[in-house]
């Protein structure tokens, strides 16, 4: 096992529009061909994460451009564009790099919690498909431990700074909240579209709202749950007619509003939180129409975001000691070739016809608890200096003196 077969390929909010990242977006379906992708390959260790923010593969691999090239077999940038404008990272830095997105440090908002979600579920679906062994395993679960202390010890996701909270923000600016009277359609209910419609209901007081969900369950259930109306799919263009404000999350692949359903509409806000865009970007154009992003969203910059910044170094310093913790065990586990011909040696000793005529009171029996302790010695020592060669011959030694 060698951190430097570990490689994370993607791009984010930094370098790309969220037109240009809703190329490269992985749906359910394009990450189980993925996954079996992979799998054919003989990548044994692999998880994609895509999110409004981005497109991330990560995996053990014999180079980065196998993820890279197995990644863009399903989106529909191809190859040649996704390396112009992708960042890679290998071993430690791939490592580091996980560790400072499960933390939020590398969120579009500074301290995004909601990040730590994606991640489970991203690692949950390449799990469940075979694709998630000993390594990743291990350090996703440090990275989660990390995550939770930094969100525990640290003031880095503190106030109510998320893209989903960001929308409120912004209708506040828009609105000087007036919203007691306004119509709200809220398009799917994930996740975020769940996050999104309590932030209303709670900071916003707004209670005019109709949610509508191709899973008409999942909407009936939130508009239950939040006291809200709900509708039907089939009746959306109905719904859009009427509404003051539009807010859409949901996973379309392309636009599911178009500029010429808003055409003749009466004045409007709409808030695309969606990758890629589902709402289409050309409404901007219309003079009665306001439009903004995830990327338009995520240019606040207010004291609760001020306040997280002053938390990244002690964010960070929790990020290094999780890590040394990660390539410690990853020691351990280089030592377990050794210790087991360490055992095994000693066994082959213990029936070596040399060894028991050199032992006149030796019963011929294995004494697994004498070898077991004399691997456990070894154990010890290797973890304080790594020398398995001299500790291999000083257990031999050890255990004959013993014996």
């Amino acid at each position: 096992m060698y951190p430097d077969q570990f490689f994370v390929a993607g791009i984010n909010y930094r370098k790309t529009d969220a037109a240009l990242r809703g190329q490269f977006a992985v749906g359910t379906v394009q990450y189980a061909t993925i996954l079996q992708k992979a799998a054919v390959q003989g990548i044994k260790e692999v998880f994609v994460l895509s999110t409004c923010n981005r497109t991330e593969i990560y995996g053990l691999a014999s180079s980065a451009s196998q993820l890279t090239q197995l990644l863009c077999s399903e989106t529909q940038g191809t190859v040649d564009d996704f390396d112009q404008i992708c960042y890679i990272h290998q071993g430690a830095a791939a490592i580091h790099h996980l560790f400072s997105v499960g933390a939020g440090l590398d969120s579009q908002i500074l301290g995004d919690y909601e990040i730590v979600g994606q991640l489970k579920q991203a690692v949950k679906f390449a799990r469940e498909n075979g694709a998630i062994g000993g390594f990743i395993e291990r350090l996703f679960n440090t990275v989660l431990q990390s995550s939770k202390r930094i969100k525990t010890d640290t003031a880095l996701s503190g106030g109510t700074i998320s893209v989903s909270f960001a929308a409120i923000q912004f209708l506040k600016e828009k609105l000087q909240n007036d919203t007691a009277n306004k119509k709200i359609l809220l398009l799917g209910t994930g996740k975020i579209g769940r996050n999104t419609c309590r932030n209303l209901v709670d900071y916003l007081g707004a209670n005019k709202i109709t949610l509508v969900n191709r899973t008409e369950e999942r909407a009936t259930a939130l508009a239950l749950e939040l006291g809200l109306l709900t509708n039907s799919w089939s009746y959306l263009q109905q719904e859009l007619d009427a509404a003051d404000i539009v807010i859409v999350a949901t996973n379309a692949e392309k636009p599911i509003i178009l500029a010429n359903d808003l055409a003749n509409s009466q004045p409007k806000i709409l808030i695309d939180l969606s990758i890629p865009n589902n709402i289409d970007p050309a409404a901007a154009e219309l003079p009665h129409i306001t439009l903004v992003n995830v990327d338009g969203l995520s240019q606040i910059n207010d004291a609760t975001l001020q306040a997280r910044q002053a938390e990244v170094p002690s964010a960070e310093a929790i990020i290094v000691e999780h890590i040394h913790e990660f390539f410690e065990w990853m020691q351990q586990r280089s030592h377990v070739p050794v210790l087991k011909a360490v055992k095994q040696k000693l066994k082959d000793m213990h029936h070596c016809d040399l060894f028991l005529s050199s032992s006149p009171d030796h019963t011929g029996l294995v004494d697994s608890q004498a070898i077991q302790k004399v691997v456990n010695t070894v154990a010890v020592k290797m973890r304080r200096q790594h020398q398995p060669g001299c500790y291999y011959i000083e257990a031999i030694n050890d255990f004959m003196t013993a014996n």
